[in-house]
């Protein structure tokens, strides 16, 4: 058997100082640990209820849960059309609705209403922009959420001469959300009918 040209080296042979040692690393690096560790999980949000709003929007606000500002008069008032979207661009879905008072003869002007949820659970959603106003004279015959814009056909009256059961113009509206407001752009083919 041939010796090797280099003579063994005294770490290449296990002795109990070796473990003792490797033990006491071991235990210095487990106690260190022991002083760095992550946060305790919670059940609880960190964030508000805006931020959890934003990432699980919901369904849009019903509008059966609304007080409108309609005046009817003794008779209440109906919703007629609805749809849904998210119109300013937060996450969270607003509605629109078409209103009108139940009136069993002539055609009641609509109300155009967007309605949103409240950021407090336990509070019913709430009116935030008048598209139509009643007093405008004015029913809806479409609507519809394109996007982030409100498109509906209106039609309406060129005087105050024309009785309320046979309205003569028909215009197409958008609104869109600008600046903290909506904004309505009437095409140019507002029209008679």
């Amino acid at each position: 058997m041939q010796q090797p040209a280099v003579p063994e080296l005294a770490h290449t042979h296990t002795r109990p100082i070796h473990w003792v040692a490797t033990a006491a690393a071991l235990a210095a690096v487990v106690a260190g640990s022991s002083f760095v560790q992550p946060d305790a999980a919670t059940a609880v949000q960190k964030d508000g209820p805006e931020a959890v709003a934003k990432r699980a929007p919901g369904p849009a606000p019903d509008a059966a849960d609304v007080t409108f500002p309609i005046d009817c008069g003794p008779v209440r008032a109906v919703v007629v059309r609805t749809a849904g979207g998210d119109l300013d661009g937060d996450g969270t879905p607003e509605t629109v609705a078409v209103v009108r008072c139940d009136s069993s003869m002539g055609t009641p002007p609509n109300g155009v209403y967007v309605i949103t949820r409240s950021t407090r659970p336990d509070t019913a959603p709430r009116v935030v922009a008048t598209l139509v106003a009643p007093k405008d004279r004015l029913n809806v015959m479409d609507l519809a959420i394109r996007g982030s814009a409100v498109a509906a056909t209106l039609l309406g009256y060129s005087s105050s001469d024309i009785p309320n059961c046979c309205p003569d113009e028909r215009r197409r509206t958008t609104w869109k959300w600008r600046d903290g407001h909506f904004i309505a752009s009437d095409p140019a083919d507002a029209r008679s009918v």
